[in-house]
């Protein structure tokens, strides 16, 4: 479903065909400002819900079926809209609309920072996590700003700077980014930093009030709480004007815990 580009004598290469997705929705401005900023690369392809699907996590969709429509912007074909999660998206990308898998996955730009905790949560990690797990070199981008009028323009400088360091070394196996931008300028950005995950959580509470008909119903809050005061975390790296880059894994084993649990009695 991708229409290449009429190429002359002196082309010697294609272009890397990139898959771009995210959590926001395919409406998304941020979605919008990867897209262009990742045409300057390869070929994009862009499978994206057709609404918000923020916290979804690694969510898929099992009980009904999932709807795939082409989508205009501008009079022009911009990509396919999933009824689904982010990661049903991926799913569908790679079996669907490509029929295989794309030279990279990139996911965002979302709508507010993926730091920290906020990884396990996020639909655009989670996302970008699938094209990894599907063996993609994958990436999440995140800017530290909820507004639809945001601006992505510093992002998609150092979008770029990741995605052909991506395409040209790849990435480790099992391994994908999560990166994540600062509310800052292009000018005031001071590089890129590689960081490990801080180490912070929600501190949540509900909000109960009642519906016109008396009956409770809750709405969730809370605080974000940085515990870490290391100097090599993604929320420091933020916090003094640097991009995040963090590597992660789907491989969830503790490693680290095997040396405390192998002393326990395990033969009973």
């Amino acid at each position: 479903m991708i229409k290449a580009k009429k190429k002359g004598p002196a082309s010697k290469k294609k272009r890397p065909v990139i898959l771009v997705t995210n959590d926001d929705g395919i409406t998304a401005p941020g979605l919008r400002a990867l897209v262009d900023a990742m045409q300057e690369i390869g070929e994009v392809v862009v499978v994206a819900p057709d609404s918000p699907q923020s916290g979804m996590g690694h969510a898929i969709t099992i009980g009904k079926p999932l709807r795939l429509e082409k989508v205009a912007f501008h009079g022009e074909f911009l990509g396919y809209q999933c009824s689904g999660t982010p990661v049903d998206c991926v799913k569908l990308a790679v079996n669907k609309v490509l029929h295989r898998k794309p030279d990279l996955c990139v996911s965002g730009i979302n709508h507010g920072s993926n730091s920290s905790i906020n990884v396990i949560y996020s639909g655009t990690m989670s996302a970008a996590m699938e094209g990894a797990i599907e063996g993609i070199p994958s990436v999440g981008f995140s800017l530290n700003n909820y507004s639809m009028e945001a601006d992505f323009t510093a992002c998609q400088h150092y979008a770029k700077i990741v995605a052909k360091n991506i395409l040209s070394s790849g990435l480790p196996v099992n391994t994908l980014l999560n990166v994540n931008f600062p509310d800052l300028s292009l000018k005031k950005i001071k590089g890129l930093k590689l960081c490990r995950q801080a180490l912070a959580k929600w501190e949540e509470e509900f909000d109960e009030r009642k519906d016109p008909r008396g009956r409770p119903y809750f709405w969730l809050t809370g605080k974000f709480r940085n515990y870490d005061k290391g100097e090599d975390t993604d929320e420091w790296a933020m916090k003094n004007g640097y991009v995040s880059v963090v590597p992660v894994s789907f491989d969830f084993t503790a490693h680290h815990a095997f040396q405390f649990l192998n002393k326990m009695k395990w033969d009973v």
